[in-house]
């Protein structure tokens, strides 16, 4: 194998995004992710303040989303939302791009949403993930998207939400890292709820994964380790 226990779990950005998890689940999620020491928890922003003070300390990042999980926001909100994400205490900001404009060509007002956020986060020496929602566009949007972010700083380019019509793909993986410089990383995020697949989006050159079932993945990888 080529890969050890922790190449694997600091792939994984473990979700807690699900509306209908309880405190008690999320504080629960956070501690699952400490145990298996992931790279991050993208949790809900109300709990991501509690979320932070769980992991201090710890090699495990806090993440949240921003303009969540339609990226209809305004701008000024989504800076807002960055701004205060980081407040509490946020290292990584996974921000949806504003999918109607993508899909209307308005490429100047993708572009400085993007910009603002990224901007505001790296002024305070935090990353940003741009969320696509690929489910919804074109390879050619994917591509315009792809530029565009490596333009404005985006440290990840990612999949989807995970609540659109559709996940991570092998075929979106592999198009938005030939369309990314090096310096910009991928992330595959909807539908990744075993090792086998994340190691398929490893092989492609998906750097982060977005998981819910990061337990089971882990514990499956423990397990093919020791054999």
């Amino acid at each position: 194998m080529d890969y050890k226990y922790e190449d694997i779990a600091k792939m994984i950005d473990h979700a807690l995004l699900t509306p209908s998890l309880t405190d008690q689940d999320l504080e629960y999620g956070c501690r699952v992710a400490l145990e298996y020491n992931c790279a991050s928890v993208c949790i809900m922003p109300y709990y991501l303040k509690r979320c932070a003070e769980i992991l201090q300390g710890s090699t495990v990042e806090a993440s949240t989303t921003i303009g969540f999980p339609h990226g209809g926001h305004t701008t000024a909100i989504k800076v807002a939302e960055a701004v205060r994400a980081i407040d509490d205490g946020c290292q990584e900001l996974d921000m949806v791009t504003n999918i109607s404009k993508v899909l209307s060509g308005d490429w100047d007002y993708v572009r400085q949403d993007l910009k603002a956020v990224i901007d505001a986060a790296h002024a305070r020496n935090k990353k940003v993930k741009v969320i696509f929602e690929n489910c919804y566009l074109k390879d050619a949007h994917k591509i315009r998207l792809c530029e565009i972010s490596a333009e404005v700083g985006a440290d990840w380019v990612k999949t989807s939400t995970g609540f659109g019509t559709s996940g991570a793909t092998l075929d979106d993986v592999k198009l938005m890292r030939a369309h990314s410089p090096v310096h910009v990383q991928v992330k595959a995020a909807g539908g990744i709820r075993d090792l086998d697949q994340l190691l398929a989006f490893r092989a492609l050159g998906a750097s982060r994964v977005g998981a819910s079932k990061t337990k089971d993945i882990l514990e499956d990888c423990r397990r093919r380790l020791i054999k």
